[in-house]
Formats: C-alpha cells, structure tokens, sequence
C-alpha cells in the first residue's frame, strides 16, 4: 500500500514539474516589451528631480559644515581648559 501511494506521490510530483516547466521558463525570460515612442517631457522630469535632491544634499552639507567645525573648536577648547585647570591644581 506504501509502495502505490509513494509511486502515486512520485508520478504526480514529475508530472507538475513537467506542466509547470514552461511557465518558469517564461517568467525567467519574458518576452521584450513593445517599444514605446520616446516622448521629452517624461525623460527630462526624473532626471531633474534626482539633481534637484543632489544639489539640495549638497546644500544642507556645506551649512554643516561650519556648524561641526565650531563644534569640534568648542570641544578642543574645553579639553584645553580641562587640561590647564588640572595642571593647575
């Protein structure tokens, strides 16, 4: 009784594999889609917009800049301070 069930089991499994080959085969390798007609205005607005965020990064990067730079002054100032203060006593 194990023996047909396994074989039963077996025959459906191949047999599935068998239907269900082609359809992995197309959706590994679709088929090209159909060429659409270049169009300006759709080209040109993404690629703006990447720039816009780009240079809106580039922006806020050089406004921190002075900021971390005042900063870093502060902390090396205090270690200074810290320093003489504790040679001092």
């Amino acid at each position: 009784m194990i023996g047909r069930t396994a074989r039963l089991t077996l025959a459906s499994l191949v047999s599935a594999s068998i239907i269900l080959s082609p359809l992995s085969v197309c959706a590994a390798d679709p088929a090209p889609a159909p060429a659409v007609a270049p169009s300006a205005s759709p080209a040109t607005a993404p690629i703006a917009a990447p720039s816009d965020k780009a240079e809106a990064k580039k922006v806020k990067k050089q406004a921190k800049q002075p900021k971390k730079a005042e900063k870093k002054s502060k902390k090396k100032s205090k270690k200074k301070t810290n320093a003489a203060e504790a040679a001092a006593q």
